[in-house]
């Protein structure tokens, strides 16, 4: 038999969890994305919004910024040296209607976006360059990927590359490479002394060369320093015009 009164309990509780189910709340960093009757209506939030049961549906939306870590790639270097790096992305929503509707999943097609043009990137570069100007090729990484990610209202603050990551052999030949470098270098520096130390020379035999009484008083001063660095007894010649310098 039909029981009115709980028919009517059945309606009045229909209706409230129809009406708890209208209430939403969105934090600060959040927003929510409105279709009604599957078409976009708009962006809501943060705080509390109305939902219309059936007739609307809502999206939420993190605009906070996501750190991705873009798995270890492998590439091959313009002077054809393979390598694996890895790298890590910043980035965060700023149009969240485009987030939504305009890419399936903004988070997996960042990422996939990340990696192919980490390898397209690097692998326009030599390895000297990837070891030593990982500044501006993080700058070009984050310039590309900002560029193909505004359709979908995201915004690339930062690219880093983390890891070049090197075989074993490429390893030992690098090795070699910065102690050849090194030889280099020091020898360079030696004969860079050696053509500093002739010119001082040089010009120390012209002002000798120029004053007879200097040659004279370094000659003695030679005499000083053997008769101080030996103990035995030496015989060294003295020419008998020395002292006419020193009469008059």
């Amino acid at each position: 038999m039909f029981d009115p009164q709980y028919f009517g309990m059945v309606i009045l509780f229909l209706a409230i969890a129809l009406a708890l189910t209208m209430f939403r709340v969105l934090r600060e960093y959040e927003r929510g994305v409105i279709f009604m009757l599957g078409r976009f209506y708009k962006v809501k939030g943060p705080g509390l919004i109305i939902i219309i049961p059936i007739l609307q549906q809502m999206v939420r939306v993190d605009l906070r910024t996501v750190v991705m870590d873009v798995p270890t790639q492998d590439v091959i270097s313009r002077d054809n040296v393979s390598v694996q790096v890895n790298a890590v992305i910043y980035f965060r929503v700023v149009d969240p209607e485009r987030a939504i509707i305009q890419v399936e999943n903004f988070l997996e097609a960042t990422s996939q976006l990340s990696q192919t043009t980490l390898r397209s990137v690097l692998g326009q570069h030599e390895l000297d360059d990837m070891l030593a100007e990982r500044e501006r090729l993080n700058a070009d990484i984050q310039t590309i990927l900002d560029k193909q990610t505004a359709a979908w209202g995201i915004k690339v603050a930062n690219v880093e590359i983390k890891h070049v990551d090197l075989n074993e052999t490429m390893v030992r030949a690098l090795a070699k490479q910065a102690e050849a470098e090194r030889e280099r270098r020091a020898k360079v520096i030696h004969a860079m002394g050696e053509a500093e130390a002739a010119e001082k020379l040089s010009e120390a035999a012209r002002v000798l060369a120029s004053q007879d009484q200097a040659v004279q008083l370094r000659y003695l001063q030679t005499l000083v320093e053997i008769a101080g660095d030996k103990s035995s007894t030496i015989v060294f010649p003295v020419p008998v015009d020395i002292f006419d310098k020193f009469k008059s």
